[in-house]
């Protein structure tokens, strides 16, 4: 019996298994930045500026109109877990909330009843190129759960347990946002997550494999779906070779091993909510009554009021990453204290 469901290929949108709805990977080769303004030094002619996906010379602008990124938008009735594997990103919302989070970071927003954000993609480097790497997962809500406080924190570099199998040369690497592997558990996440109960088998782990390792996947709970999303060389699952695909695995432990340039992949896992949704843009919801109420309360400036004079706000140049809590706490990684 093949250790795979369903393989899928991989588009821009990465397509999701409840209790996720979809993630994206942005891979940005950004240019050096003119000086300490934080914007790309490359002429943007030819770019669609506000709706900028084109990819050229390696990057987009997205909604960014200097620098890249997608200025405040809103969110209600769901989760964003935003891994920052290179570069960073500045976060500002409607609850007075900022960070500067990258290199290993994760940010973890609890959308709940609604509130708007903007992420920018600040260039840091003046003499350099400015890479970025990082993945968006949505991850949805329980009916109870879609109407809950907004709730924002961060989960630093240093506390993400990345649990190291095999020996020099051979190593497996698993990067563990949420979920447990080989006893090792992710930081808590927020309260009203479906990752808060344990019940609910949820997992997110960013796996690394060196050229022709192998690792094995531990068996998992019936209850839940576990996808997997190489985006990085070839992987061989079970007897399947894997490119740029997602692959829906069945329960049983399984092994998998990497191509000669070594592989990298996404670990999606959790029980569904099995509740009908219904999106439209970034509302997501179980009813179309739901999205009218939260577009209508949207425009009716329901989710906070902006509290910036930018939609598209960078912190300074020479800020380190930091997160600003609503309630004005400070928090900065370990390695800065």
């Amino acid at each position: 019996m093949s250790a795979i469901r369903q393989v899928v290929p991989l588009q821009h949108q990465w397509p999701g298994a409840d209790p996720f709805l979809f993630s994206v990977h942005h891979r940005d080769h950004f240019p050096a930045a003119v000086g300490d303004t934080m914007r790309p030094d490359a002429s943007l002619a030819g770019r669609n500026l506000g709706q900028d996906f084109s990819g050229k010379d390696g990057w987009s602008m997205y909604h960014g109109a200097t620098v890249p990124g997608f200025p405040q938008h809103p969110h209600r009735g769901f989760e964003t877990v935003t891994v920052v594997l290179e570069g960073y990103v500045d976060h500002s919302d409607s609850l007075g909330a900022t960070a500067r989070f990258g290199q290993g970071d994760t940010q973890w927003l609890t959308a709940g009843s609604g509130l708007s954000h903007a992420e920018m993609f600040p260039l840091l480097d003046a003499e350099n190129p400015n890479p970025l790497e990082l993945f968006q997962i949505w991850l949805n809500l329980a009916p109870e759960d879609k109407k809950v406080d907004p709730h924002f924190d961060m989960i630093w570099a240093e506390d993400t347990p990345i649990v190291v199998r095999g020996e020099d040369g051979s190593r497996a690497r698993f990067r563990v946002i949420a979920g447990d592997i080989d006893g090792v558990a992710a930081p808590t996440p927020p309260p009203n997550s479906w990752a808060a109960r344990p019940e609910n088998h949820l997992a997110i782990w960013v796996v690394t494999l060196d050229p022709g390792a192998s690792t094995e996947l531990p068996a998992f709970d019936e209850a839940a779906v576990r996808t997997l999303y190489n985006y990085g060389g070839a992987l061989t699952v079970d007897d399947r070779e894997l490119g740029y695909e997602a692959a829906v695995l069945e329960p049983a432990a399984v092994t998998v091993t990497a191509g000669d340039e070594g592989a990298s992949f996404l670990i999606l896992q959790g029980r569904p909510i099995g509740e009908p949704v219904v999106q439209q843009g970034p509302f997501v919801a179980n009813t179309r009554e739901e999205i009218i109420d939260a577009i209508q309360e949207y425009r009716a400036g329901r989710f906070g009021a902006w509290p910036l004079d930018d939609d598209g706000p960078v912190l300074p140049h020479g800020e380190g990453r930091i997160a600003r809590y609503p309630d004005g706490e400070i928090r900065r990684p370990p390695s800065a204290n």
